[in-house]
């Protein structure tokens, strides 16, 4: 096995912790966008999860034939919504990356020096764009994981039902009839 060329030693866990609380402190700032942007477009479906949620942690009772058509119901409409949503976070992602574009080639265009200088200057002038582009984009994937979770909820809600409606139909059946053929 190759010997490696970082010395475990050599680490400065000062300059570590700074650069985690660097990351840490620009996260927050996209998470808020991000979460803004979210719960803006998400509100009506992470209500109504909430909402489930609610009937969900009720342990003593589970959920009525009622609760459970309402589930069945309201969740492919709130999926559908949901995804008109995603689409129009998924067009401005495109447009940002555009927007992103125009400056960097702008940028690369007006620069001197090597491909290399050009490119840093060009990354450069392009961060801002950058930073919406990811917070379009990661908007995008959560939203996309919220509706999956719900889809997800929704295909359990129907087996639910499914059993309960087996379970229905066994109880109906005359327990003589089980022993006479047994």
């Amino acid at each position: 096995m190759a010997k490696s060329n970082i010395s475990l030693i050599n680490i400065d866990k000062d300059i570590i912790l700074e650069l985690q609380n660097k990351v840490d402190t620009s996260a927050k700032d996209i998470d808020i966008l991000v979460d803004r942007l979210v719960n803006d477009y998400c509100k009506p479906l992470n209500d109504y999860m909430q909402f489930i949620r609610g009937i969900l942690e009720d342990t003593n009772q589970p959920p009525i034939e009622q609760e459970l058509d309402d589930f069945m119901m309201n969740l492919p409409v709130l999926l559908y919504f949901t995804g008109e949503a995603q689409e129009a976070i998924g067009v401005r992602e495109d447009i940002a990356k555009a927007l992103r574009q125009e400056i960097y080639n702008k940028s690369y265009e007006k620069a001197d020096g090597t491909v290399a200088d050009k490119t840093a200057i060009s990354e450069m002038a392009s961060r801002n764009e950058y930073i919406v582009q990811i917070v379009y984009q990661r908007a995008y994937k959560v939203i996309k994981n919220k509706m999956e979770s719900a889809s997800e909820l929704l295909q359990s809600v129907k087996k639910v039902v499914t059993r309960r409606m087996s379970e229905y139909e066994l109880s109906k059946v005359d327990p003589g009839r089980i022993t006479k053929n047994a």
